[in-house]
C-alpha cells in the first residue's frame, strides 16, 4: 500500500475527528475521546493512514497545543478569585497533585515495577486536572448559582488552572533527572529558580504587552500572533539557558496571560475567546497525534495493572482535596463535590504523555499507556460525576433580593430635594 500524502492524511484526521467527536458529544461524552480514538485507528499500529512527515513533527505540534492550553489558562485565571477564596484555592493548586504523585510512587513502583523516579514521572503526567472538561462545567454552575455561597465553582476553577502549571514544572524537573540517569540534588534549587525566573520573565513581557497594545491599536488576531510568538521565544530561551540557569518557559507563558488578565480584563476576555477558536483545531491535532503513538499490544499486555494503579492514585488525590479544605466553611457535600470535580484528566496528559517516549526514556511506553488510559477512564467518569452530583451536592444560592419600588412619598421627597 503506497504511503498516504500529507494533505490527504490531514483531511482524514480533521473530518474523522469532527464526526466521532460529534457522536461522542451526542452520547454526552467528552468529544476528545473520539479524537483519541481517531488517532489510534488511523495511527501506524492499525490502519497507518497518518503521513510520516506529520508524525515527525508530532512533538512540536503537541508543544504548540500545550502553549495554547496554558495561555488560555492564564487569560482565564482571575487573581481576584484566588484572593476571595484564599488559602483553600492555593492549597488546591498543589496538595491534590502532590498526593496523587505520591500514590503513583507507591503503587506504580509496587505493581508495575517502575523505579521510584519513573513512577514520579507517571504521576506528574497524570496528576493535572483537565480544564477542557472542568472549566465549562464550573462556569455553568457559577451562572446557575450552585455552590456560589462558598465560591465552590470559582475555587475549583482557580485551583485546577494553577494545578496544571505546578504539575508541568514538576514534570520538566523530573524528566531532566531521568535523562541524566541519577538523582540530582540540584533539583532543590533548580525548581525554585526556574519558577521565579519563569514568573519574572512572563510578568515583564505581559506588562510590556499590555502597555504596547494600549498605545498601538491592532486587531485581536494580531495580538494573538504576538503572544504565541513570545511563547515560542520562551521555549527557545529555556533551551539556550539550560546549561547555565534553569528557566520555566511554560510558567512564563501562563504568567503572560495572568498579568494581561489582571491589568486589562476587557481585552483579555476577547483574547480568551479567540484562543477558544484556536483550541478547536489544536485539540484535534493534540489528541489524534497522542492516539497515534499508542501501541495497542503494549496496552493489552500492561494496561490491566495500570488501570488499578490509576484508581488507587485517584483515591490519594481525593484525600488531598479533603486535606486542602480542612478548616473551611464548606459542608461535607461541598467538599465531596470538589473531590469529584478534580477527577477528569485529558489535555495535559495528551500534551505530556508521549514526551518521555520521544526522549527515548525507558519508561516512555508505560508513561504513554498510563496517560491514554487515564484520559479514557477519568474524562468520561469525571464529566458524568460532575453533571450527576452538582445539583445534589451543591446548594442553590438564592438571587439577591430586588430593591422594593420607591413609594410616591419617596419620589415626591426626591423631586423636592432635587428642585
Amino acid at each position: 500500500m503506497p504511503e498516504i500524502d500529507f494533505l490527504t492524511s490531514l483531511a482524514l484526521i480533521l473530518l474523522s475527528s469532527l464526526v466521532l467527536g460529534s457522536i461522542f458529544h451526542r452520547c454526552k461524552l467528552p468529544p476528545l475521546l473520539g479524537m483519541l480514538l481517531v488517532g489510534i485507528i488511523l495511527g501506524p499500529h492499525l490502519l497507518n493512514l497518518i503521513a510520516g512527515p506529520l508524525l515527525e513533527v508530532s512533538a512540536s505540534l503537541r508543544e504548540i497545543a500545550l502553549i495554547v492550553i496554558l495561555t488560555r489558562a492564564g487569560l482565564s485565571l482571575n487573581l481576584k478569585d484566588l484572593k476571595i477564596v484564599g488559602r483553600p484555592a492555593v492549597l488546591l493548586c498543589m496538595v491534590p497533585a502532590m498526593t496523587e504523585i505520591l500514590g503513583y510512587m507507591l503503587f506504580a513502583t509496587l505493581l508495575v515495577g517502575t523505579s521510584l523516579l519513573e513512577s514520579a514521572i507517571i504521576g506528574t503526567v497524570i496528576a493535572a486536572v483537565s480544564p477542557a472538561v472542568v472549566v465549562p462545567r464550573m462556569i455553568a454552575l457559577q451562572e446557575q448559582r450552585y455552590g456560589t455561597l462558598h465560591s465552590v465553582p470559582q475555587m475549583v476553577n482557580a485551583g485546577s488552572s494553577m494545578d496544571d502549571i505546578f504539575v508541568i514544572v514538576a514534570f520538566t524537573a523530573l524528566v531532566g533527572m531521568a535523562k541524566g540517569g541519577t538523582f540530582d540534588f540540584s533539583i532543590f534549587w533548580e525548581v525554585p529558580v526556574s519558577i521565579v525566573l519563569g514568573i519574572a520573565v512572563g510578568a515583564g513581557v505581559g506588562y510590556a504587552l499590555v502597555l504596547f497594545f494600549r498605545h498601538v491599536h491592532t486587531r485581536d488576531t494580531v495580538k494573538i500572533i504576538v503572544m504565541i510568538s513570545f511563547a515560542f521565544l520562551f521555549v527557545t530561551l529555556e533551551n539556550a539557558l539550560a546549561p547555565y540557569v534553569p528557566f520555566s518557559a511554560m510558567l512564563a507563558v501562563v504568567t503572560v496571560g495572568v498579568i494581561y488578565n489582571a491589568l486589562d480584563p476587557i481585552r483579555s476576555s476577547r483574547l480568551s475567546k479567540k484562543y477558544e477558536k484556536i483550541w478547536v483545531l489544536a485539540e484535534i491535532i493534540l489528541f489524534v497525534l497522542v492516539g497515534a503513538e499508542v501501541d495497542l499490544k503494549y496496552v493489552a499486555e500492561n494496561g490491566g495493572v495500570m488501570v488499578g494503579v490509576i484508581f488507587l492514585a485517584l483515591l490519594f488525590r481525593m484525600g488531598g482535596v479533603f486535606l486542602s479544605l480542612i478548616k473551611t466553611p464548606l459542608t461535607m457535600k461541598e467538599r465531596l463535590f470538589c473531590a469529584i470535580a478534580y477527577i477528569p484528566k485529558a489535555t495535559v496528559q495528551a500534551a505530556l504523555g508521549a514526551i518521555p517516549l520521544a526522549m527515548g526514556l525507558g519508561c516512555g511506553p508505560v508513561v504513554l499507556t498510563a496517560a491514554v488510559l487515564s484520559i479514557i477512564i477519568t474524562a468520561p467518569l469525571g464529566a458524568f460525576a460532575i453533571d450527576l452530583t452538582s445539583h445534589r451536592l451543591l446548594p442553590l444560592e438564592p438571587p439577591p433580593e430586588a430593591k422594593p419600588p420607591a413609594s410616591a412619598e419617596t419620589l415626591d421627597a426626591k423631586s423636592e430635594t432635587q428642585g
